[in-house]
């Protein structure tokens, strides 16, 4: 897949994870050391974003924090739209970072491309030129993939910020939430109790694919079975024959996958009782993009599972960033406090500047646990996640399955 997932979906999606997430408190406690068994703190979907001109000229870097050890964060300050509020937040997210970290030996080198992939690897150079020993960001995968062949010569890794697991590499690592996960959770928790046989309606869109390959993978790991997969375009015309298939081939299922946020499953789920399906028969299954108050008002929705980071951690750092910046919060914010908190720890634990960012630190098994709760980069530049997994309800998500504290117990 060449596009960013997140240049893919609707602009409102950009809250579509507005209560989930995990806990770091206030960046200053450090668990561990980070050799073995370490486990210290620790997508949105965008429009099409507007970006800057190719040539723009490139902007110099604001700094944060005064400490030795420089770190650039690349991020599209001045690009247009829902990717310029994005960028805005998660430089105040950085700043929010270092101020709350016990004195943090860092030095963030904020840098702007626009949203442009050319202006990327122009200030990625400019950050390395500077003395910057790691790069966090950007945040669209043209951009990620410009900024990885900027760096990989000089062996400086990434911690990035897309969804579109493609453009992750050794020593290009995704920070981002991967739809991977999502999938990789419901489906382990859903056969956990019992589910063996499912169908799936799946979006004919990047997302889509992205989730229907995973969910494949992750059903026939678990020794279920696929008895019947249906795809719908965004449009209720083109919707109506899928959904009526799937609604026959259910009867076979004990579980059904709509993989799609609050802009089409509450009227797919209602076209489905209308076709026959008993939603209260099948137990129907999402991901991250069910977190929408579209979904918990939708009766016929009440009682479906889907997977998400444990919500206490962001709304206790939404809190924190009201009353610092009086105003709230982009989700993608907690990606930039994390990494910058990360870089930090990793500072403070690990004296040699040789090991500190080097493959066996970054990819621990252990992971690390943030605002987003439990998380470990994987040697290929992806990540795994440990989710909670949701029942939604009239009154919102309720927990069935809390998010594992450690990999170790997590199953993944």
């Amino acid at each position: 897949m060449s596009a960013e997932l997140q240049d893919q979906a609707p602009a409102s999606a950009l809250t579509r994870r507005q209560a989930l997430a995990g806990v770091l408190s206030g960046a200053t406690a450090l668990l561990g050391g980070c050799s073995s068994n370490s486990s210290f703190f620790s997508s949105s979907f965008f429009s099409s974003t507007p970006q800057a001109p190719a040539n723009a000229p490139v902007p110099p870097a604001v700094t944060i924090g005064t400490g030795q050890v420089k770190v650039g964060l690349i991020l599209p300050l001045t690009a247009g739209g829902n990717a310029g509020l994005a960028g805005q937040a998660m430089r105040n997210a950085a700043d929010m970072a270092v101020a709350e970290f016990t004195a943090p030996n860092i030095q963030v080198l904020v840098e702007d491309d626009g949203g442009n992939a050319d202006a990327a690897g122009r200030v990625a150079q400019q950050a390395l030129d500077q003395g910057a020993t790691i790069i966090l960001g950007p945040l669209f995968a043209q951009s990620v993939s410009a900024v990885g062949q900027i760096t990989r010569p000089h062996n400086i890794p990434v911690i990035a910020f897309s969804t579109d697991a493609n453009v992750a590499s050794p020593g290009v690592y995704l920070l981002s939430f991967l739809p991977e996960s999502d999938v990789q959770r419901i489906v382990q928790y859903a056969t956990s109790v019992g589910k063996r046989s499912y169908a799936a309606l799946i979006p004919q869109n990047p997302y889509g694919s992205v989730v229907e390959a995973a969910f494949r993978q992750e059903v026939a790991r678990h020794g279920g079975q696929i008895v019947a997969i249906e795809h719908y375009p965004h449009d209720q015309a083109g919707m109506a024959g899928p959904v009526r298939a799937i609604a026959q081939s259910a009867a076979r299922a004990d579980a059904l996958f709509i993989p799609d946020g609050g802009d089409a499953v509450p009227g797919i789920v209602q076209m489905l009782v209308t076709d026959g399906l008993n939603p209260r028969r099948i137990q129907l299954l999402g991901t991250g993009l069910w977190d929408d108050p579209r979904i918990y008002a939708t009766a016929a929705l009440d009682g479906g599972w889907y997977a998400a980071p444990d919500a206490a951690g962001y709304r206790a750092f939404s809190d924190r960033y009201r009353a610092r910046f009086h105003q709230d919060p982009v989700r993608t914010a907690t990606l930039a406090y994390d990494a910058v908190a990360l870089v930090a720890a990793l500072v403070k634990t690990q004296p040699d500047p040789q090991v500190r960012f080097s493959p066996q630190i970054l990819t621990n098994p252990s992971g690390f646990t943030g605002i987003d709760g439990l998380f470990r980069f994987l040697p290929n530049g992806t990540n795994q996640r440990g989710l909670a997994v949701l029942r939604s309800t009239r009154g919102g998500p309720r927990t069935i399955s809390p998010a594992p504290h450690s990999f170790a117990t997590s199953g993944i």
